[in-house]
């Protein structure tokens, strides 16, 4: 694997803690299906440190999950 899909792949590893409890135990807040790739979810819910997050995914044909879009919400926007 060439150095730079290491170092991507190391820091997905460390943050992947912020998003996997969103997905796990969030709802799904929006269905997104006007792309031609497959139905995209939005899903809300909170970190394991307790921030509000979205998370923005799509299955693979295979039924691998993919990671879109990773963001926490802030009250003032």
């Amino acid at each position: 694997m060439p150095p730079s899909q290491r170092n991507s792949w190391i820091f997905l590893g460390e943050r992947r803690d912020r998003y996997t409890n969103v997905i796990l135990t969030g709802e799904i807040d929006k269905r997104l299906t006007q792309d031609a790739r497959g139905t995209h979810y939005r899903i809300e819910g909170f970190a394991l440190d307790g921030r509000r997050m979205q998370v923005i995914c799509r299955f693979k044909e295979n039924g691998s999950l993919i990671i879109i879009t990773v963001c926490a919400l802030t009250e003032n926007l």
